[in-house]
């Protein structure tokens, strides 16, 4: 009779482990094993919320002052050359920049007093945004919120639940990692990567229709399920039944997220009407965080949309104005960066409010860090992590307020100081995990905190 031993790839009878199991059903190539399922089943089960997730990682990090919290009254090497506009919330400002942006500010709270005095690089910023933990040197790389939210959340509808829009962050100085993948929890809840730009013409998801000379075409897909169907009669008929229904529900899941028309379906932006399209902007950004929200309507839990690859030989938001590498200056900012933002920020969160998503999905619009206060003699901002501003609205966050304050010229936080991981414990906490009590499988099994021990969420968002 079949037999099974305990761990991961126990051996079966005749010589077949349960690793040969996992590549039969397709499940080893997503990195998947029963006790990772079984996890995240008891977890998901035990989960409060059925909130989701987009992450808006606005590479380069925005100035604080020509965004979020601009200075009038400062002197002008230091307000920059961009004014104040209201709000449609009486009392609240922000940057001119952003006008669509500005028409929504009921909808989200603008955070104003953000702040760390580690190290000045984009990639401590990208770690601690991702994960809610401070990377240190020698020290190991914490999973970001969507590996977590992998582990403790079942899929739904056959889609992953975590999955990173249109590619992974490349090179932004240092070789530090950016805490954009799932750490020391494994590849197997790492983002699921689109790897295209869904703004070129004729985009396709490439990884979900795989050509018979690079992947798994139809028939190699049909053969193997049904191979799996095969071996799942041999283990019934053995009486394995209870244990290997779960296995069998795994091997169905991944079959389902390569083959399923669902999922086809959701990177199908020919689907939208043009207007639509229009409305996010015809930019890899905008056109992402579209697919951001097909993907979140169709059972994606976290999407991370990452606005910039890289701060190296483009206008984006690290204005160092330098004349070489970083040629981005604040001028840049009103034609050629900030548009793309406003554009498909504003779009994302209409859309989401149009079809009654908004209120179970939460938007994150966030960098790594701020920018100095003194424009540099190139007409730029340098890296500040001292103070910077971001916004956070949906999922049931309260919105149409701004929390803590800057210094007279942005260069400090003044009243209400937050601890950038704060973000994330509000995050997690909204998403109904308890910050005091979870914690996730580390290295050696040895138990590690979602977020690191006295991190406290943003209470006057919750």
């Amino acid at each position: 009779m079949f037999s099974l031993t305990h761990g991961d790839y126990g051996r079966l009878c005749n010589g077949l482990t349960r690793r040969d199991f996992l590549r039969v059903g397709g499940l080893g190539a997503l990195g998947l094993t029963l006790p990772d399922l079984l996890r995240m089943e008891e977890a998901g089960a035990a989960a409060a919320s059925d909130k989701n997730v987009i992450l808006l990682m606005l590479i380069g990090a925005p100035p604080q002052l020509d965004t979020w919290d601009p200075k009038p009254n400062a002197p002008e090497s230091i307000r920059g050359p961009y004014k104040p506009i209201k709000t449609s919330v009486p009392g609240i400002e922000i940057s001119e920049i952003l006008p669509k942006t500005a028409k929504l500010a009921d909808r989200y709270a603008i955070l104003r007093s953000l702040g760390h005095g580690l190290a000045r690089d984009h990639e401590t910023g990208h770690h601690v945004m991702h994960t809610g933990h401070f990377f240190q040197a020698g020290g190991m790389e914490h999973p970001m919120m969507g590996g977590a939210l992998s582990l403790l959340y079942p899929p739904q509808r056959g889609m992953p639940v975590n999955m990173t829009l249109p590619g992974r962050i490349k090179s932004t100085g240092t070789s530090k990692p950016k805490g954009q993948d799932a750490g020391y929890l494994g590849k197997k809840h790492n983002p699921l990567l689109l790897n295209d730009d869904p703004n070129k013409a004729g985009f396709k998801a490439r990884d979900l229709s795989p050509a018979p000379a690079t992947g798994l075409n139809q028939i190699r897909l049909t053969r193997r399920q049904t191979l799996r169907q095969q071996v799942d009669r041999r283990v019934s008929q053995a009486g394995e039944i209870a244990e290997f229904a779960t296995l069998d529900n795994a091997y169905q899941r991944a079959f389902d997220l390569i083959a399923s028309p669902e999922a086809k379906a959701a990177f199908d932006l020919n689907r939208e009407p043009a207007k639509v399209r229009d409305a996010y902007g015809r930019t890899t950004f905008g056109q992402s965080c579209l697919l951001a929200r097909r993907l979140i309507e169709r059972g994606v839990r976290f999407v991370s949309v990452n606005m910039f690859d890289t701060v190296f030989n483009i206008i984006c938001w690290d204005c160092h104005a330098n004349g070489g590498s970083l040629p981005a200056s604040v001028a840049d900012l009103r034609e050629k960066v900030a548009p793309i933002f406003d554009n498909a920020y504003s779009a994302l969160l209409r859309d989401l409010i149009d079809r009654g998503l908004y209120d179970d999905t939460m938007v994150l619009a966030w960098g790594e860090f701020g920018r100095t206060p003194r424009i540099n003699p190139r007409g730029g901002r340098d890296h500040w992590p001292d103070c910077w501003s971001l916004a956070m609205g949906g999922g049931g966050l309260k919105g149409g307020q701004v929390i803590g304050s800057s210094d007279n010229i942005g260069a400090f936080p003044d009243e209400r100081p937050i601890d950038p991981r704060s973000c994330v414990a509000t995050v997690y906490q909204n998403l109904g995990i308890n910050l005091n009590t979870t914690e996730l499988p580390g290295p050696a099994d040895r138990p590690m905190p979602i977020v690191d021990r006295g991190v406290e969420p943003i209470h006057e968002l919750l």
